[in-house]
């Protein structure tokens, strides 16, 4: 895994001192930041069954219109083949020089060869660290109401919290955080916190305000006619 740079705060990231506390509504968990979040803080997820061109397609424009970051969540795919689709992919990021992780597996990420893995709530990021090393960029899932105290760790790099507002992609799902819970999450870690679920151009820049460190999308370029044109409004909207 290439090594990625920790954030400039002028401390290692085992200098860096943790934040004490206990759960989300009671304070401050225990993080401690690794790695820097790709920049601009946009997270571009796939999704196959919503895309309406293949991904080949979809990447290149996002990556073409400014986004840096990707990740392949293709869980439905026999293990092989999402392996052959992340190596598919992996030269469109290398070429914009964006970065490619994979939602699930770390093990298929490690086989693939991205960058790092996405994995979802209460999975044992230890694990996906002693697999991966110390420069793959490892995320983790949070929902409204989980208990933070169970899930800390100093081996995530970053939290994505979802839904953050009512979507199209999981109609349904929740509850979610709206601005309000983003700004509770964001103020009780040192984690970077992104932002998914409903996140558009309306709503991305309300979603920065209130604490996150970034945004994810993924329903919303996926169903895009123009990808590239959804990319470069969101990119707007964050001010990049």
């Amino acid at each position: 895994m290439p090594n990625r740079r920790a954030r400039n705060s002028g401390l290692s990231a085992h200098e860096r001192p943790a934040r004490l506390g206990r759960t989300l509504a009671q304070g401050v968990v225990t993080f401690r930041v690794k790695h820097g979040l790709p920049e601009p803080p946009l997270l571009l997820v796939t999704d196959r069954g919503q895309a309406q061109r293949p991904l080949e397609d979809i990447l290149a424009a996002a990556f073409a219109a400014g986004c840096r970051w990707a990740s392949l969540r293709e869980k439905d795919l026999p293990r092989a083949d999402q392996v052959a689709l992340a190596k598919r992919l992996l030269p469109l990021a290398r070429k914009a020089e964006a970065t490619l992780t994979l939602h699930g597996d770390p093990a298929l990420a490690r086989e693939a060869g991205v960058d790092g893995v996405h994995l979802p709530s209460g999975a044992n990021a230890a694990a996906a660290r002693a697999a991966l090393g110390a420069g793959a960029l490892i995320g983790l899932s949070v929902h409204a109401g989980d208990d933070l105290q169970a899930i800390a760790t100093a081996d995530i790099d970053y939290l994505l919290a979802g839904p953050a507002f009512a979507t199209e992609s999981k109609p349904g799902y929740g509850p979610f955080f709206g601005t309000a819970g983003i700004a509770a999450l964001a103020r009780s870690t040192d984690l970077p916190v992104l932002a998914i679920g409903g996140i558009g151009p309306d709503n991305a820049a309300d979603a920065m305000a209130a604490g996150a460190a970034g945004v994810a999308v993924m329903g919303g370029v996926m169903r895009a006619a123009d990808p590239g044109a959804a990319v470069t409004a969101l990119l707007r909207a964050l001010g990049r």
